[in-house]
């Protein structure tokens, strides 16, 4: 079962390709609009942010063969194709922690995770292999057969960290009983994963419907997630950026590397450490170490001195030049 969402969202519209764009020029759009939108790029830019996770979301779909297949299928049905949530054994979503997980239905209640714990597979696609549109699944199997139960959908939040590195989680429902989920390595904000069979009893003896778990990633106080990349920004002084120096990077969940900082570094320069980034079945990312050259708020008056003297020897020029002569072009 799809999520209601995708019926309403034109992933292509938002990265501005056609349908039949080619997964090289769907990685190239992408990156430019990511680079374009990224919030690195526009502090403080609300709309920014919101477009660049609109990026996101619609390229993680269509990135993905077997999502983009089925995604394709679900628009093919048109605006007109609804699943809501209707009778016992009705295809359609509703919150599973209003109904299955305590509450009154429809309505929202708080659950708990811990880490640890064994764990059920992960989805294998938003859709998994069992049937798709046209074939008897989703919230009935059609005449003569058993009726499959519903899906539902609910959400959780889970740390940065095990998002990049993976791990399990275990939610409880009201009558305390756990369900264990595998979170996959490289999982990113807005991501869907399908418990299968987790999801209501059939009522005259079918198979259960499915759990569509959302996943929300709380934010990093150091690092942030930039593809596979993990960015990070670091603090220099003037001096280590004017003469160079050997600083200390630090990493996620591990020792921090030392990289070279070479004389002259300006700010917004980015030192790339391999490999150190979030590692999926699809690749490994890269540590993005950007440079920022902090200025002193305090200075003793012999610094105070040694700035003059060196004010009165740097050459004569002025850095923002070529930044107004652009600006009358």
């Amino acid at each position: 079962m799809a999520s209601q969402d995708w019926f309403d969202k034109d992933f292509y519209a938002t990265l501005g390709v056609s349908k039949d764009v080619s997964e090289a020029d769907l990685k190239k759009t992408y990156r430019k609009l990511a680079r374009q939108y990224h919030p690195d790029s526009n502090p403080g830019d609300a709309a920014a942010e919101a477009r660049f996770k609109e990026i996101s979301e619609a390229y993680a779909v269509l990135s993905d063969p077997e999502q983009r297949k089925e995604y394709d299928q679900i628009r093919a049905m048109g605006s007109g194709a609804r699943f809501t949530a209707g009778g016992q054994g009705a295809g359609g979503f509703e919150d599973v922690f209003g109904g299955m997980f305590g509450g009154g239905g429809g309505g929202r209640t708080s659950y708990s995770y811990q880490q640890g714990g064994d764990y059920d597979d992960l989805l294998g696609g938003l859709f998994g292999g069992r049937g798709g549109f046209g074939t008897s699944t989703g919230g009935f199997r059609g005449y003569g057969g058993p009726q499959r139960g519903r899906d539902v959908t609910a959400r959780t939040t889970i740390d940065f960290v095990t998002a990049v590195k993976g791990d399990t989680i275990k939610l409880q429902t009201s009558d305390g009983k756990p369900i264990t989920v595998k979170i996959p390595a490289g999982v990113s904000d807005g991501q869907k994963i399908k418990l299968r069979g987790k999801g209501e009893p059939s009522p005259d003896g079918g198979e259960s419907g499915d759990i569509v778990l959302t996943v929300s990633v709380r934010k990093h106080p150091v690092f942030e997630r930039d593809g596979l990349n993990l960015r990070v920004t670091v603090p220099v002084t003037f001096v280590e950026a004017t003469l160079g120096a050997t600083i200390e990077v630090p990493t996620l969940g591990g020792a921090p590397v030392k990289l070279k900082v070479a004389p002259g570094t300006p700010s917004g320069r980015v030192l790339r450490v391999k490999g150190r980034g979030v590692e999926t079945s699809k690749g490994k990312g890269d540590l993005l170490a950007v440079v920022q050259v902090a200025v002193p708020s305090h200075l003793s008056q012999a610094a105070r001195e040694a700035l003059e003297a060196f004010r009165e020897a740097e050459p004569n020029e002025n850095p923002r030049a070529d930044l107004l002569a652009k600006a009358h072009e």
